[in-house]
């Protein structure tokens, strides 16, 4: 397992499969939906089975052992149960998806190898949700939280980004997990500097403060360094909702304990999610010559995202204020 200069371990690996997406959430940084008029093949710019199973195995020789299949929308590429399938074995296998497909697909993910899932799901009324994914999806979103649970994944995580719009929608979300076995709830901090808008931005602390004074139990997670709220029970209770919060924003410490890199739709490696300044391309490269590129991916990973921290003419890491105020 190949440690960074910062003594991060990298145990695990985040991949796009594509950028198309069938919502057009207006958190979003990207732009148009692209083709999304169904499951299809791999598209020009994306990368092939081949080529995710390609990088996945020699990742997996340097002892990463947990992938996540993103997107854009993941379950528009309709071999995305050939690639779960073929995974190397020791690597656990999740997935970010918007649900919408689920319904017809949960079985069939579950069967091929997938573990974990994680749904965006922003509000539970139909109106609400349809404001801000600019989906009327709702209902489909549901059912494939539902198929998602029968077909044996415990917990499903439900993705809720929190900013102006979705603030208020909060305590009626939190409610929703603890009443509900089988779910949990990841509360996204918004993130301006990479989305616009900055007037949409809440303090996250106050949300914090909330769940604290909701939660019976608090626990603290080492991965980005979070908190973890449990409302009617605690960790080793089974039928309690749980609660955790992502929050990099002006977060020092977000990064400190990040274990994973990433790799874009269309074939490139990074060392962080937030960073584009890193890529390495793994087009038409072979085994070996990925390898050497993963090495200098996770040698080159700095200490925090984007420009947050900057060296100064001596070497030392501080803050870049001018990024902070934008």
């Amino acid at each position: 397992m190949l440690t960074d200069e910062f003594g991060r371990e990298v145990s695990g690996i985040r991949i796009s499969l594509t950028d198309r997406c069938n919502f057009d959430c207006v958190y979003c940084h990207n732009e148009g939906l692209g083709d999304t008029r169904g499951p299809m093949a791999p598209q020009d710019e994306e990368m092939s089975a081949d080529d995710v199973v390609r990088i996945l195995e020699v990742v997996a020789e340097f002892g990463v052992d947990s992938v996540k299949f993103t997107g854009g929308e993941p379950m528009l590429r309709e071999d995305l149960e050939e690639i779960i399938a073929r995974t190397p074995d020791t690597m656990e296998v999740s997935l970010t998806t918007n649900g919408t497909f689920l319904p017809d697909r949960a079985e069939g993910l579950v069967e091929a190898g997938l573990e974990r899932v994680n749904v965006s799901q922003d509000a539970l009324d139909p109106s609400a949700f349809a404001e801000v994914t600019k989906s009327g999806a709702y209902d489909r979103v549901i059912e494939g939280v539902e198929a998602a649970l029968e077909a044996g994944i415990d917990p499903v995580k439900l993705n809720m980004v929190v900013f102006e719009h979705t603030a208020g929608y909060v305590p009626e979300m939190v409610d929703h997990v603890a009443d509900n076995d089988g779910l949990q709830l990841q509360l996204i901090e918004y993130m301006p500097e990479l989305t616009g808008h900055p007037e949409w931005n809440i303090d996250i602390q106050r949300v914090h403060d909330w769940l604290a004074e909701q939660a019976t139990a608090i626990e603290h997670r080492e991965m980005h360094d979070r908190k973890r709220y449990w409302i009617g029970g605690g960790p080793s209770d089974d039928s309690s909702g749980m609660v955790e919060i992502v929050d990099p924003v002006e977060n020092p410490t977000f990064c400190a304990n990040c274990h994973r890199v990433r790799v874009t739709h269309e074939g490139y490696l990074k060392g962080c999610l937030n960073r584009n300044d890193d890529l390495r391309s793994m087009g038409e490269m072979t085994k070996a010559e990925i390898r050497e590129a993963y090495r200098e991916v996770v040698a080159n990973r700095v200490p925090y995202y984007g420009e947050y921290l900057v060296q100064d003419e001596d070497g030392e890491w501080e803050f870049n204020e001018t990024y902070l105020e934008v």
